[in-house]
C-alpha cells in the first residue's frame, strides 16, 4: 500500500512539473532557461583534450540534451543561446575557445555551438507535442538525433575552418566522440523518460492515446 501511494505521488509530481513549466510567465521560463545555461557551462568544465583533434570530450551534450526537455523546445533552444551569449561576454566557460575571439562560430569546435541551439528545439518541440514521445525508447531516439543534429553542425565547420578531407573530419570531429555520447544520450533519455508524464498537460496530439 505504501509502495502504490509512493508511485501515485511519483506520478502526480512529475505531471505537476511539466504543468508548472507550462503555465510560466515568461520571465520564470528565462529563469529556468538560464538555469539551463549555467548547467550546460558546468558540464562543459568536465573537459579531455585529445592529441589529435581540437575538439574535447566534454560533458556539455548530456545538458544541451536535457534543456529540451526541462525548458521546452524554444526555451531550451534559448537556453544554449544564453550559454553561448554569456560566453562570448566573457564567463570563462566554453570547452575549447577563447572568449576574447571575435570569430566564434568560425573556430573548430563553432559548429558544435550551433547544434546545441538546434537540437533541444527538435528534442524538446517533439516531446511537448507527443505523449508518445515521452518513453525510454522514443526519447533515446530523440536524444540520439540531438547528438546526430550537433555532430553535423560540428563536422561541417570543422571541416571547413581545418581544411580536412571528409575521413579526416570524421576522425577528428566524430568518431571519438560517438561511444561516450552515445552513454549521455542514454543517461539523459533515462533520466527523462522517468521525469515525464504520460498524460497530457499542454493539448499534446496524440494525448488520448
Amino acid at each position: 500500500m505504501q509502495v502504490t501511494t509512493m508511485i501515485n505521488r511519483y506520478q502526480v509530481a512529475r505531471y505537476a512539473f511539466f504543468r508548472w513549466r507550462y503555465n510560466l510567465a515568461l520571465v520564470n521560463k528565462l529563469s529556468l532557461a538560464l538555469a539551463m545555461a549555467f548547467l550546460t557551462g558546468l558540464t562543459a568544465q568536465i573537459r579531455i583534450y585529445l592529441p589529435f583533434s581540437p575538439v574535447p570530450i566534454t560533458g556539455q551534450v548530456f545538458a544541451v540534451l536535457l534543456s529540451g526537455v526541462i525548458c521546452g523546445g524554444i526555451f531550451g533552444s534559448f537556453s544554449q543561446l544564453i550559454y553561448i551569449g554569456l560566453g562570448i561576454a566573457g564567463l570563462p566557460w566554453f570547452a575549447a575557445f577563447s572568449p576574447s575571439s571575435a570569430h566564434l562560430f568560425a573556430s573548430a569546435t563553432g559548429g558544435y555551438l550551433i547544434g546545441f541551439v538546434i537540437a533541444p528545439l527538435l528534442i524538446g518541440g517533439y516531446t511537448d507535442r507527443y505523449i508518445g514521445a515521452r518513453t525510454f525508447f522514443a526519447q533515446i531516439k530523440l536524444m540520439v538525433l540531438g547528438v546526430g543534429v550537433i555532430y553535423l553542425s560540428g563536422a561541417a565547420v570543422l571541416a571547413l575552418v581545418m581544411r580536412l578531407t571528409f575521413w579526416q573530419t570524421l576522425l577528428q570531429g566524430v568518431i571519438p566522440f560517438i561511444l561516450i555520447d552515445l552513454v549521455k544520450a542514454a543517461l539523459a533519455a533515462s533520466l527523462s523518460s522517468a521525469i515525464l508524464p504520460r498524460s497530457s498537460y499542454n493539448g499534446e496530439i496524440d494525448q488520448k492515446q
